[in-house]
């Protein structure tokens, strides 16, 4: 059972920060989707990928999954970019 640790991306579609310092634990799928005959949608029987843990720290998450003997990996967090630029740029 592997999974990856990753802390939550602000959402794009609002400017609040709720949630973004969450460090989520998120097991990856064993075998490869399909997608359904009939509807088309990409799916799996393996309800194990599904499975989602949210942490407040990177540690804790951590301590979590060699508690329970998860292989794991981190995945780095992004840093902001600022785009600074001014209103009279917008007509150069």
């Amino acid at each position: 059972m592997a999974a990856r640790i990753f802390q939550r991306s602000r959402n794009a579609m609002q400017s609040g920060k709720a949630r973004a310092d969450e460090w989520v634990l998120q097991f990856e799928s064993r075998r490869p989707h399909s997608p359904d005959p009939l509807t088309g949608w990409s799916g799996g029987a393996d309800t194990q990928s599904q499975v989602t843990i949210a942490f407040p720290t990177l540690e804790a998450a951590q301590a979590y999954a060699d508690k329970y003997k998860i292989a794991c990996h981190l995945v780095p967090p992004t840093e902001p970019k600022l785009k600074l630029q001014s209103y009279a740029d917008n007509f150069r």
